[in-house]
């Protein structure tokens, strides 16, 4: 892969689920879309929730995105007259997402990546915290806290399950804000919709 004479760099958006990161990546893609600058999506290749051959944030908003099943597989998808790649859920993708984004940067490619900080037991969930090492662009999303709309900075499970990764569940996570976060819960009460959501 040659070095471009422009600056190559990485920008990562992160936040907890509900945040608006997938909206701000095709907002940001789409923008240089219309610029005519050669541009590339991917997304991890587990993730079907919504569509297989896009990225779609909760409000449904959609981009056509490669789905890949790792880091070396999204390398080798990355055409050379590309200029900005666009990656969604990184979460989900090995630790040599790492190396495939500086390789990718240094290269002279815009990489932005988006993806979850934290797990929702609070744990940092890589390889998005050691990629905001490595970004020169870190932007953080917050949710609006689904029971008092406050600002949601955590990812809570609302359901039973021990797995890491939970894909697919209606239901299964809500954003809550620092106190409204309570990881030691299995299993959240149901949230009355029928109550008045604070919003001060």
């Amino acid at each position: 892969m040659h070095r471009r004479a422009d600056q190559g760099w990485i920008e990562v958006i992160c936040g907890p689920m509900f945040s608006g990161k997938s909206e701000e990546l095709i907002r940001r893609l789409v923008r240089f879309q219309i610029a005519r600058v050669p541009t590339q999506a991917f997304k991890p290749a587990v993730d079907t929730r919504y569509a297989v051959g896009e990225f779609v944030s909760h409000s449904r908003l959609t981009l056509t995105a490669e789905p890949v099943t790792n880091s070396d597989e999204l390398l080798r998808a990355v055409e050379d007259r590309t200029v900005v790649v666009g990656i969604d859920e990184a979460q989900f993708f090995d630790d040599g997402l790492l190396d495939v984004a500086t390789l990718l940067a240094n290269a002279g490619k815009r990489v932005i990546v988006a993806g979850l900080d934290l797990d929702y037991l609070g744990r940092p969930f890589e390889p998005i915290p050691t990629l905001m090492t490595r970004a020169e662009y870190i932007m953080k999303t917050l949710a609006v806290c689904h029971r008092c709309g406050g600002p949601g900075m955590h990812t809570q499970r609302v359901v039973e399950s021990d797995e890491l990764v939970l894909l697919g569940a209606t239901g299964a996570y809500e954003a809550r804000c620092r106190r409204c976060y309570d990881p030691s819960e299995a299993v959240q009460p149901p949230l009355d919709l029928g109550e008045t959501v604070a919003t001060a």
